[in-house]
């Protein structure tokens, strides 16, 4: 639901080959789940290439079949940029690094700040 969310005020798709599984913290962090198996099954055979599920729950991967596991490429996540990462198209404007320029023209716009208080 988070890439979801994301996905809609960016205006960036979602990873059709992508499917996740996961629960989102306030902070960001992708918490571990049940069922993995079954959600694993089921990517497969619809045909998902790749599946992201939280990085706590790599443990459960000795019980998933091997030809699931050969079937999908998975990706462990423990954090949301993770999952932002691996789950959309391209990655939002505002993530990429300033190039020097940039960041000497926003600190340049910045007001500076004062010595002392001004009284109204």
């Amino acid at each position: 639901m988070t890439l979801a969310m994301v996905s809609a005020f960016t205006k960036i798709p979602v990873r059709a080959d992508v499917a996740m599984t996961g629960e989102i913290t306030l902070r960001g962090e992708v918490l571990p789940i049940g069922g993995l198996k079954e959600k694993l099954l089921a990517a497969l055979r619809g045909g998902i290439k790749h599946v992201l599920i939280p990085k706590d729950n790599v443990k459960d991967l000795e019980e998933i079949p091997e030809n699931v596991k050969t079937g999908l490429t998975i990706h462990p996540v423990k954090w949301i940029d993770e999952v932002l990462a691996l789950g959309l198209e391209s990655r939002p404007e505002s993530w990429a690094e300033p190039s020097a320029a940039e960041a000497a023209a926003e600190s340049a716009s910045k007001p500076k700040p004062r010595s002392r208080a001004i009284k109204h």
